[in-house]
């Protein structure tokens, strides 16, 4: 299990809770890994959900189609995820989560989880932490889509996976590529662009040598270039970490390791 740096932005008397809720959610879990091949529905739109899942390897995203066929995926969910934590509250989701590559994942009944969640006060803060961080990602969502231009929320896109990877343990701290396991039309249903203008800016970063993308590898070749691109997205948990921004661009004062908070 990654270590503090793993809950952004945390208050640090609750550390210690956090970690024995992991640690609760490791034993309720135990077993209940399931392989899963890229493009699989985990949870079906508009239905009945009775599972809380937790991603141990691949990714997946929580998808939304409208009637006409358009969709968006408004969440991206990477390894030490846990999704569909609304099933402990509400019968049905309105969204999907379809799997973006091969998964691992674990799975316990929303049952079992919310009798757990009503004894285990470590446990329901875990949850609920899942749940902020959840809303987190969204808020800074919303604003690259509402505010942000199509090269800003790329290279948001690619630098919060690649410190999210970094935090969860995936990549190491100087990695510069990792597979992105989407395509360009699902990448443009993520950044409410077209298909052509991803494409358009991935040339432009690319000519300017800042990122490649081939196949399905992304290769940063200007971290700090990218990360200036980013930056007027970038919320203080994200500027204050070299994981998202690099060593020589972290604001100083706000990156704290161990127990301490990550916030000002």
């Amino acid at each position: 299990m990654p270590d503090s740096t793993r809950y952004l932005l945390h208050r640090p008397e609750i550390l210690d809770s956090l970690r024995r809720g992991e640690a609760a959610l490791d034993r309720m879990m135990e077993g209940t890994g399931r392989l899963y091949p890229a493009g699989r529905l985990l949870v079906a739109a508009d239905s009945p959900n009775t599972a809380i899942f937790r991603l141990r390897k691949g990714w997946a995203g929580r998808l939304r189609t409208l009637e006409d066929g358009r969709s968006q995926f408004i969440l991206i969910f990477l390894p030490g995820d846990l999704f569909a934590v609304k099933s402990l509250f509400v019968t049905h989701s309105p969204d999907a989560v379809q799997t973006l590559s091969e998964v691992l994942v674990e799975q316990v009944d929303h049952r079992t989880l919310r009798d757990a969640y009503e004894r285990d006060a470590d446990l329901a803060i875990r949850c609920m932490w899942q749940v902020i961080e959840e809303e987190r990602r969204l808020h800074n969502w919303v604003v690259g889509l509402g505010r942000g231009s199509a090269d800003e929320r790329l290279a948001m896109l690619l630098i919060d996976v690649r410190g999210r990877l970094i935090l969860a343990g995936v990549l190491p701290p100087d990695a510069v590529g990792y597979d992105l396991p989407m395509t360009q039309e699902q990448i443009g249903d993520h950044l409410g662009i077209s298909n052509v203008h991803v494409n358009r800016v991935l040339r432009a970063f690319r000519e300017d040598g800042i990122v490649t993308l081939r196949g399905r590898r992304v290769t940063i070749g200007d971290l700090d270039a990218l990360v200036r691109i980013a930056g007027p997205l970038l919320d203080l948990s994200e500027r204050s970490r070299p994981e998202f921004v690099g060593a020589r661009e972290a604001v100083p004062g706000d990156h704290r390791q161990g127990g301490d908070d990550a916030g000002p």
